[in-house]
């Protein structure tokens, strides 16, 4: 079983013909809903993955939360976990350029409502698999890595988006996945020793061992273990909109590590499903399914 702890949003989509600069106005040319938010995508992921999948989270009574919590209904992800509070929905305003970029804007509403308290509802058992993100409390986030330690459970972190204060208990997890952004970051946080990022990851993993995943877009994904460092190819594709492509990712690698697959395997499946979540617009409607990514790495062999 693969327990989501995380947010859950609706995103507000509008595509423009680029983005804006500040105090600027720009026409746009489409405009959209979409469930989306961290947590929901990286469950919805691991569902379409062909994995177990429990969700804790919350939304708001309000009617943002039915749309909000749609696909990952229909994705048989199990939502016992969700609860409904009068805070609002959790929102996400979303710019999508032509050429792919975005900017955003999150939130959190009933997403800042999700407290250590409420880790009860993932009934966590050894052999789980915990997935998280830094969009609830982080507090909330610091106490499923422990407690999903002492339960016996693998945890993945993923460490989006940036908070320093995060710093302080990224090595409690057993995979730590971020950006190239994100991990510089954290490396000045941490004061990580190292010329360049590869040797910082190599240093994060040797003083914590523990393994640091960094995703590089459209070059690819590095991973260093304690003992090991991998370098894994990008899927070459034409990019219609990033959004979700990270959260794809994170959700097809715990599928990966929940079902057996070796590292270097669950990476190579990951950035797969990652790059295929380019190709169409929105975040929860672009993730693609298990097929379809095994269909992608035939191709490529």
């Amino acid at each position: 079983m693969i327990i989501v702890v995380g947010s859950i949003n609706l995103d507000l989509i509008a595509n423009v013909d680029r983005l804006p600069s500040p105090g600027e106005t720009v026409s746009g040319s489409g405009f959209v809903t979409a469930p989306g938010g961290k947590g929901a995508n990286q469950a919805l992921a691991a569902a379409r993955a062909g994995a177990a999948v429990r969700m804790v989270g919350a939304v708001g009574k309000d009617s943002f939360a039915t749309e909000a919590l749609a696909l990952l209904r229909s994705g048989k992800v199990d939502l016992s976990g969700v609860a409904e509070t009068f805070a609002s929905t959790g929102t996400a305003l979303i710019m999508v350029s032509d050429d792919g970029e975005n900017i955003i804007a999150v939130v959190p509403g009933a997403n800042a409502s999700v407290l250590p308290g409420d880790l009860s509802k993932a009934f966590l058992k050894k052999g789980d698999v915990v997935l998280l993100q830094n969009e609830i409390p982080l507090p909330t986030v610091d106490a499923a890595l422990d407690q999903a330690r002492a339960a016996g459970a693998v945890t993945v972190l993923n460490t989006a988006p940036f908070q320093a204060e995060a710093a302080a208990f990224l090595a409690k997890a057993d995979y730590a996945v971020a950006n190239e952004t994100e991990f510089d970051l954290y490396g000045e946080a941490l004061a990580l020793g190292g010329r360049d990022r590869a040797a910082r990851m190599r240093d994060f993993a040797g003083k914590t061992g523990r393994t640091v995943v960094v995703t590089l877009g459209g070059d690819g994904v590095m991973a260093a273990t304690p003992t090991d460092f991998l370098t894994i190819p990008a899927t070459k594709i034409t990019p219609v909109d990033t959004v979700g492509a990270g959260d794809t990712f994170c959700g097809y690698f715990a599928a990966g590590l929940s079902s057996g697959l070796a590292l270097e395997q669950a990476l190579v499946r990951a950035g797969a499903a990652g790059s295929l979540a380019c190709l169409k617009p929105g975040a929860q409607p672009a993730i693609p399914l298990a097929a379809d990514v095994d269909k992608a790495l035939q191709e490529t062999r």
